[in-house]
């Protein structure tokens, strides 16, 4: 079973009140994973939003039969499965689990008639996701130039 407690370890749901909590509290339900479990896959149906309590998860794509590329490790306090918020939507890389992991679950579909129920709830909810997505976008972009400026193509186009 979830806690309040364990909720508020969840970096997303750090501006909730506790009466708010306890409307999370009620749909989220705790899952222990082993390592190497594969929480989800890439192209399965995004159903379910996910909280790290304990351990660590990685995401990973497929660049092809032979190579998996890390994209971000997901660390005790953050969350991944950012999807499920959107309706209809696909995973588009693998959760692994990289050693034995707690890890809470909410119903994508559920969470967000939570969010529309409650406008409050949805509008701290959503400021802070926009601002954990935005750091994420900031820290990959800068991972992505760092990347490219490395090649040699590019630096010799560059005159490096």
């Amino acid at each position: 079973m979830v806690s309040i407690e364990d909720l508020k370890k969840i970096s997303v749901l750090d501006n909730l009140t506790q009466p708010m909590l306890e409307n999370m509290r009620a749909l989220a339900h705790l899952n222990i994973f082993g390592e190497r479990h594969v929480i989800f896959e890439k192209g399965q149906k995004a159903d379910s939003f996910y909280m790290l309590l304990t351990g660590k998860v990685i995401l990973e794509i497929e660049a092809s039969e032979l190579i998996m590329i890390s994209l971000e490790a997901i660390k005790p306090g953050y969350s991944f499965g950012w999807s499920a918020l959107l309706p209809g939507s696909k995973c588009n890389a693998y959760a692994i689990c990289v050693e034995p992991c707690e890890v809470m679950a909410v119903p994508g579909d559920r969470f967000l008639e939570l969010l529309e129920k409650d406008h409050t709830i949805g509008y701290k909810f959503m400021k802070s996701a926009a601002s954990i997505l935005k750091r994420r976008e900031e820290r990959r972009t800068g991972q992505f130039l760092q990347v490219m400026s490395k090649h040699p193509d590019l630096q010799k186009l560059m005159g490096l």
